[in-house]
């Protein structure tokens, strides 16, 4: 799941004044970036729970050097866990988009994650549907893996748009293991394409940044 939460800089510089003690993210690509990935040990897992996710969750939103944004998108892990609530109870969210690969099992957490979304009164924008299909490099052969068109189904139960499809290819894993996203790397690529597409659909649905 990746929520979307608009001119979040003015909110969070009204509360946290900028401060020479502030984490500065990193910055590639003209996107500033901020991990906890990046604060720890490399090898060292995230086995936290309640109030030290909660900390963790301050500690990114406003203890980062973020610098004017448009968007700042945070991607979170599948579920409704502490996360996602602690998210959308610190910040105002302009919108949750789901993302999710076809198969059966995923859409389960999909789909409890946008109603957990319209509870706590965070518009949906939409489903992406990842993995949706894989091509054979050599023969072109058409195969879907994790089965066909299972978040657009989900997405005519919730009553939802589906904001694209990414397909299961191997230059999106090579360009993204390389630092090297593809929309950059190849931009004019159907995979790229792909990307863009839902971008655009993402800022339609969005209310524009404000000046």
């Amino acid at each position: 799941m990746i929520l979307f939460s608009l001119n979040c800089h003015e909110y969070l510089d009204t509360l946290y004044p900028l401060q020479d003690n502030l984490m500065r993210p990193l910055l590639n690509y003209g996107i500033a970036c901020m991990s906890m990935g990046f604060l720890i040990e490399e090898t060292a897992p995230v086995v936290w729970r309640g109030l030290m996710v909660m900390s963790a969750i301050e500690k990114l939103l406003r203890q980062v050097d973020w610098g004017p944004l448009d968007y700042l998108v945070v991607d979170t892990p599948p579920g409704t866990g502490d996360v996602q609530l602690s998210i959308s109870q610190n910040i105002p969210i302009s919108g949750a988009v789901i993302v999710s690969t076809p198969q059966d099992i995923a859409l389960v957490d999909a789909h409890k994650g946008a109603e957990m979304f319209r509870k706590v009164h965070v518009p949906v924008l939409g489903l992406i549907q990842n993995m949706s299909v894989f091509q054979c490099p050599k023969c072109k052969h058409r195969t879907h893996i994790f089965g066909a068109d299972g978040a657009r189904r989900l997405a005519q139960t919730l009553d939802l748009d589906i904001l694209g499809d990414i397909p299961l290819h191997l230059n999106i894993r090579e360009t993204s293991d390389t630092g090297q996203p593809i929309v950059f790397s190849q931009p004019e690529s159907d995979e790229a394409k792909a990307y863009l597409r839902i971008a655009a659909e993402v800022v339609k649905r969005l209310p524009p940044p404000l000046k």
